[in-house]
């Protein structure tokens, strides 16, 4: 199905993500974590369930093997599109779960992707007032994977998200060859989930969008006061053009602080990239002063 066919036919437009769950030995010291890192609350959904919510923001945080990433958990509009979605991926050959998220009303359902990880589909239940905080709309998740080409066409083909940039391997001769890197996106925003071809599949990072460069700034003093060091950035993304910089949890999750993330709309192309450089930074890469001159 070419991406204008899939355009046509596709209910998805616009599904947002509303949250992810992740796993963790000790989930209650890690729904600690992010209390403090994040400006979130602490609210028990089970045993050894925590889900932890801000501005904008919420996780389901569980047990489990750290950095595991079970599902993500997209928000429809209504039920009438989440019931014409169901049909669209059921017509490809998906085949709907029951929804594993507590967030979503009744009616949603979730789909297995190549490397295990449902993606969760639903209507969200009524909006909260926003706590207090510094702001950070939870925006998009990224996943590594050794089944590229399986979840590329995944996530696009059964799914119907619309492709957004990608990023290639050198063809051996100077041009482009293969697809390194996918962003997908299913509203305005230039993506909000996106795989890259990995030896190993693996959780990567999620993303919270901010309103600026100021709070990108405010976003790192915060940090800093908690003594959570920088581990990459800051910097401007060329795939996407948004300003970030990322931080780790204690388990090792990357977490990112985004501002200026590119929006686009419906049919619009998106950019293909050589691998390296500009693609993952158009300020060029970092430098650490280790020795004097």
């Amino acid at each position: 199905m070419t991406e204008g066919e899939l355009l046509d036919v596709s209910p998805l437009w616009p599904a947002d993500l509303d949250h992810l769950r992740i796993d963790s030995p000790d989930p209650r010291a890690l729904a600690g974590f992010y209390e403090r890192a994040l400006g979130t609350s602490i609210s028990p959904l089970g045993r050894d369930l925590y889900l932890v919510e801000g501005r904008q923001r919420r996780l389901v945080i569980g047990r489990g093997e750290a950095r595991s990433h079970p599902w993500s958990a997209f928000a429809l509009e209504d039920d009438a599109q989440l019931e014409r979605y169901r049909r669209f991926v059921a017509a490809r050959g998906a085949e709907p779960l029951p929804a594993p998220s507590p967030l979503f009303a009744r009616g949603g359902f979730a789909l297995r992707d190549p490397d295990g990880r449902l993606a969760v589909f639903g209507v969200a239940g009524a909006e909260r007032a926003a706590p207090p905080g510094l702001p950070g709309r939870l925006q998009h998740v990224v996943v590594a994977s050794e089944r590229f080409p399986a979840m590329m066409s995944f996530y696009r083909d059964k799914l119907g998200f619309l492709v957004s940039d990608t990023v290639h391997v050198d063809d051996g001769s100077g041009g482009l060859g293969d697809v390194n890197v996918c962003f997908l996106r299913g509203n305005l925003d230039h993506h909000s989930f996106a795989v890259f071809r990995a030896p190993k599949s693996a959780s990567d990072h999620f993303a919270l969008e901010v309103t600026g460069w100021d709070d990108i700034r405010r976003w790192a003093d915060h940090f800093a006061a908690l003594d959570i060091g920088i581990w990459w950035g800051p910097g401007r993304h060329g795939a996407g053009n948004n300003l970030f910089f990322m931080v780790k949890d204690p388990d090792g999750n990357n977490v990112e602080i985004s501002a200026d993330l590119e929006r686009l709309p419906k049919g619009a192309p998106g950019r293909r990239w050589p691998a390296g450089g500009k693609a993952l930074n158009l300020w060029g890469p970092a430098w650490v002063r280790d020795t004097p001159g």
